[in-house]
């Protein structure tokens, strides 16, 4: 389990295109299903400590915010054939087993986390309903092996701010989870 930080994307940076296969439905879910809204995108896979440890309160979490008008995207880039565990039939299981209200999308090539410039899972991007960034950055404090409680207050904080037509949180900490998992040759240089 490699702690590595997000990137931390620029803030007011226009989303990236993605056009990707939802395995749990077989359809292809693209960024422009979601014009006018905001967009909230997660970076996550199935095994990670860091994903499981959140995993239960970003599915409230998204319930809840996707009741007041945001759209929420899960993505999992991760090299399947060395990682059998995020595969798109695990990921299959995943969406039903923890009761996700949201697309979980399969980033085969990993371009479209490229594009983001995720590093890690999880790994959050929160876009205005114009499609530009608003806020990335970590859940909450809470971490694998800690004793501080799950709660999703950072991200809950940014998602307050932006519907309610504030400016961004002044202080965004870098999300910290497993890196993505680049397929070999793939890697970024990020």
């Amino acid at each position: 389990m490699a702690r590595t930080p997000s990137t931390m994307l620029e803030l007011g940076t226009d989303a990236p295109d993605f056009t990707l296969l939802e395995p749990a439905s077989g359809n292809l879910i693209s960024k422009q299903d979601f014009s006018g809204k905001p967009l909230l995108v997660i970076f996550i896979c199935n095994h990670c400590p860091y994903v499981i440890l959140i995993r239960d309160v970003f599915t409230q979490l998204a319930k809840d915010y996707q009741e007041r008008g945001v759209a929420v995207v899960a993505i999992n880039a991760n090299d399947v054939d060395n990682y059998p565990d995020d595969s798109p039939e695990k990921m299959i299981e995943a969406v039903h087993a923890h009761g996700y209200t949201f697309p979980y999308l399969y980033d085969d090539t990993q371009a479209v986390a490229k594009a983001y410039k995720a590093a890690c899972t999880p790994d959050l991007f929160l876009f205005d309903e114009h499609h530009q960034l608003f806020y990335r950055g970590q859940f909450d404090d809470a971490r694998p092996r800690g004793d501080i409680p799950v709660t999703g207050n950072d991200l809950r904080h940014a998602l307050d701010r932006l519907l309610d037509n504030m400016y961004p949180p002044d202080e965004q900490k870098p999300s910290l989870g497993c890196n993505i998992k680049w397929k070999a040759g793939n890697e970024p240089n990020y």
